[in-house]
């Protein structure tokens, strides 16, 4: 731990990406101001939410959770161990730190948060149900949101309604309340989401103290088997399967289902394909409002959901339709996690004193009463919200490209969420006076330089980490979310000469298997996994979830003991080693692997 990583000011601009720091906000980059003590801070890639390269629009999305989670863990809930997650954009590529709390304000802090947080847990259910009610209330919004292109005159109505503003005056205004909107869902987001992860984390504690030798996996596994609505969406494509099935519809769905205005004319044809097609309809707003990012759902505007392109829930369907026709069973063995989930939990209770049996039993049980909110909350807002926001910001990209703002839809979304407020206004305040904006002849040479940048940002290899490794990593959720451990900084700053037959991460989920390695980047390349074989990715994202009852094991380059593989794994009952680092990069498809989820261990057996 002697060695650091680079120096963030000495890292080099990639060739071709010369101006990138324009692409984003002054606040999210390093700068001599702060460069005493950005320089002795540790910073890594947040390769877990944003494996990619940003575009400048997309920016919003980081700001969102960079802002609310360090509100309400600093100055909402008055977290004891930590503040925020500080970030800074380097390359175009996030790097975050988590801020400790100074230790001579924790006590005072943790008594803070023993009052505040305790009326959240006492009423949890009731502020949950409340909690739903106010995001989908902003999904509403958000859909209502109306971005046509302006009128050549106005509708009378306008006149005889007295509205007394004009539709452009409407855009500008549009524009604001999606921006806010999203900003003020994010609130919602961490208001429960951190003050869950601490009532698990005081478990956590609880069972490492009393039970020094008990692994972080085994801790997790007491809490699992929780029905959550995040696994609605891939439920609902085994009873569609199943549905299929029962109206003898395989033939139709094997012949089609690559392509989906085929598929429904096909079943047009029939009254039972007309049944069966209902029920998609019916199902898939909102069940397939679901984003398919490799990393963080819903942090790229490039990525489609399943109602955008339903070729992907349609292709899964016919591999569910073949496995029910071939005997399978396709469920979750939740009964079995379950009863796992018992035996554990029992067993270490006895092991306790009396008098602690009592409080362990209250500790587990808000853990797992949390616990669907931290799974269910990816749902609502990582899902539905960012793909409705999206969606309408697409919108506005095609409106703008219509009235002569830009050239393409597509350039919007490399501007500045600021710069897209200046555009609409100059589109807006042409429109009113009936002249010429400046629009797509300002920002032509512009986008097409940033495009230029961001190509060759996204062909860069960024640093995994910036500055000086902490001697010790310690940080609850940077531990057990992202991954990041005091071995992993070691094994980032080791040489490349070690030994690429043994990858080490973290134990996922429990269980040795043997198979053949199949290397998946991104959710169009699911169809070509086999049966039995091993997922190797740089991480998975709900929307993956149909690929789990089909692979054998998982082994993902980024994430913690409570990323999502390693929580989905144990809930499929297979093994998963997690924040490997260089999987993708060092196995190769074919090649044979023996997957450790108990020790935390990928070994490779052949090649």
């Amino acid at each position: 731990m002697a060695q650091r990583f680079p120096d963030p000011f000495d890292v080099p601009t990639p060739d071709g990406a010369d101006g990138w720091e324009d692409m984003f906000s002054y606040y999210h980059l390093f700068g001599e101001e702060r460069r005493e003590a950005d320089t002795q801070t540790f910073w890594f890639q947040d390769r877990l939410h944003h494996p990619g390269a940003l575009y400048p629009y997309d920016e919003i999305q980081c700001e969102c959770w960079w802002q609310a989670l360090g509100a309400f863990n600093t100055r909402i809930f008055s977290m004891p161990p930590a503040f925020g997650v500080d970030q800074r954009v380097l390359n175009g590529y996030l790097y975050v730190s988590p801020v400790p709390a100074p230790p001579d304000q924790i006590e005072a802090r943790a008594e803070e948060f023993g009052k505040r947080a305790s009326h959240y847990y006492e009423n949890w259910d009731e502020i949950y149900e409340e909690w739903k009610t106010k995001v989908t209330d902003r999904l509403e919004t958000i859909r209502g949101l109306d971005f046509s292109v302006l009128p050549e005159l106005e509708d009378e109505s306008v006149v005889t309604s007295h509205r007394g503003t004009s539709s452009g005056y409407q855009m500008i205004e549009n524009f604001s309340t999606l921006i806010t909107t999203m900003y003020e869902t994010y609130q919602f987001h961490f208001e429960l989401l951190n003050i869950g992860y601490a009532a698990y984390l005081t478990f956590f504690g609880f069972c490492k103290e009393a039970f020094p030798d008990i692994p972080d996996q085994t801790i997790s596994r007491m809490v699992g088997g929780l029905h959550v609505d995040l696994y609605r969406p891939d439920d609902e494509l085994k009873r569609l399967a199943k549905e299929a099935v029962r109206l003898n519809l395989t033939a139709v769905l094997a012949d089609h289902a690559g392509d989906p205005e085929a598929l429904f004319s096909a079943l047009n044809d029939s009254e039972a394909g007309q049944e069966w097609a209902a029920d998609y309809r019916r199902t898939e707003d909102p069940w397939f409002l679901f984003n398919t990012d490799p990393g963080h759902p819903g942090g790229y505007h490039t990525y489609p959901t399943w109602q955008d392109d339903p070729r992907l829930p349609l292709s899964a369907i016919r591999d569910y339709v073949t496995r029910i026709e071939a005997g399978d069973d396709l469920d979750r063995p939740t009964e079995h996690v379950l009863a796992e989930r018992d035996r554990i939990t029992g067993e270490y209770r006895e092991l306790l004193a009396a008098d602690d049996q009592g409080a362990f039993d209250e500790m587990v049980a808000l853990a797992r009463k949390v616990f669907v909110y931290i799974e269910e909350h990816v749902l609502y807002i990582e899902h539905w919200m960012w793909a409705t926001f999206w969606a309408k910001s697409k919108e506005v990209g095609a409106t703008l490209a219509a009235m002569g703002g830009l050239d393409e839809a597509e350039d919007m979304f490399y501007l500045r969420r600021t710069e897209v407020a200046d555009l609409i206004y100059d589109v807006v305040a042409a429109w009113s006076v009936g002249a010429a904006s400046r629009g797509a002849a300002y920002w032509r040479p512009i986008v097409a330089r940033r495009r230029e940048i961001w190509q060759a940002l996204d062909a860069y290899d960024a640093p995994e980490a910036l500055g000086p490794p902490p001697a010790e990593v310690t940080e609850p959720f940077t531990v057990m979310l992202w991954g990041i451990t005091t071995d992993t900084v070691a094994e980032w700053l080791a040489d490349d000469e070690g030994d690429e037959q043994v990858l080490r991460g973290i134990a996922g989920s429990p269980g040795v298997v043997e198979g053949r390695a199949r290397v998946v980047k991104r959710v169009e390349e699911l169809d070509a996994v086999e049966e039995g074989e091993v997922l190797i990715c740089p991480a998975t994202s709900p929307s993956w979830s149909t690929i789990f009852s089909q692979v054998s094991a998982t082994v993902s380059d980024v994430g913690g003991i409570m990323s999502h593989a390693a929580i989905v794994c144990r809930e499929y009952g297979l093994p998963a080693v997690v924040g490997t680092g260089k999987a993708v990069s060092t196995i190769q498809t074919g090649q044979l692997v023996r997957v450790d989820g108990d020790n935390g261990t990928v070994t490779v057996l052949d090649g």
